[in-house]
């Protein structure tokens, strides 16, 4: 086969079909550009799953005067120092601990006012109206229903809470995002395989004199249908191109420069550079192989070469 005969012919077949092999170019680089964004959604999701998860604390709240007088978990009264100190004891002895940390109510109400300093509310607390508490660093934070079980309901304990169950909340958000990403993008795999076979079969219509020929001198199929499937591969690829090119300037100017997220939103642990450019080869190759696959299978199916 001649290597010269297969390049004209791409180019004959992109040049007769503009519009179509443009329509396939941006159909491809949109729907790999969504694969490759849902990937890299995935590695996202999961780098802050490890970076937050290992910072995961579960919280004692102690009873406070105010939660004596309205909450019945504190219906025995504030905590007092006794059950602080037994409460600490036990956590203490607990294998799941791996740090016990005490707030105050003064540290509590600090740190209210760090975050919270310029809401209307923040003006009317008082130091004695926050809670104590135990801030639990644990060895495993799926156990966190050890501590709850240990601690909820005894006396002087206004609520267990555990951070996790909010992360876990932003993560399944996260995870539902990511999945209407890839329906998208399946979508839009469907609209470009569509358009890659009507594009093959147009092309080689429209040169049906030519391969009826090559047919007649004893042309092999494989010879006659290799510059159509070469066309829609080349034309894969240049989406696939156009998909790389989106992720990185994506990842460029939304997380390093423009928006600059990873100095605006430094608690966030942004994936690297490394986990973009390892999903580059595969996009690459599924540009090339899904419209070749398209391509050689609609002319053994509809045009019958």
């Amino acid at each position: 086969m001649r290597a010269q005969f297969v390049l004209s012919e791409i180019g004959v077949g992109l040049r007769r079909n503009l519009t179509m092999t443009f329509a396939v170019i941006v159909s491809v680089a949109l729907s790999l550009a969504l694969f490759g964004g849902s990937l890299l959604m995935s590695d996202q999701v999961t780098t802050m799953k490890g970076y937050w998860y290992d910072k995961v604390n579960v919280s004692i709240f102690l009873c406070n005067k105010s939660d004596a007088e309205s909450d019945p978990n504190c219906a025995k009264g504030a905590v007092t120092d006794d059950q602080k100190k037994s409460i600490l004891a036990d956590l203490q002895k607990m294998d799941v601990v791996q740090k016990v940390t005490y707030e105050s109510q003064d540290e509590a109400y600090k740190h209210y006012k760090q975050q919270f300093g310029d809401s209307p509310l923040a003006s009317s607390l008082t130091p004695d109206q926050m809670q104590e508490s135990y801030r639990i660093k644990l060895k495993d934070p799926q156990k966190y229903q050890v501590i709850a079980s240990a601690f909820n309901g005894r006396d002087g304990v206004q609520s267990v809470q555990d951070q996790k169950g909010i992360l876990d909340n932003l993560f399944g958000l996260l995870n539902g995002m990511n999945w209407a990403a890839r329906a998208v993008m399946a979508l839009m795999l469907v609209v470009a395989l569509m358009l890659i076979v009507n594009t093959v079969r147009v092309s080689a219509f429209s040169r049906r004199r030519e391969t009826g020929i090559m047919r007649l001198v004893g042309a092999s199929g494989f010879y006659i249908q290799a510059p159509f499937i070469a066309e829609a591969a080349v034309a894969g690829l240049i989406g696939g191109t156009v998909a790389c090119g989106f992720l990185v300037i994506a990842r460029y100017f939304i997380i390093d420069h423009g928006l600059d997220l990873s100095h605006k939103l430094n608690l966030i642990n942004f994936i690297g550079w490394d986990a973009v450019l390892t999903k580059l080869p595969l996009i690459l190759a599924t540009s090339l192989l899904m419209p070749a696959l398209a391509a050689f299978f609609a002319l053994r199916k509809y045009l019958k070469v």
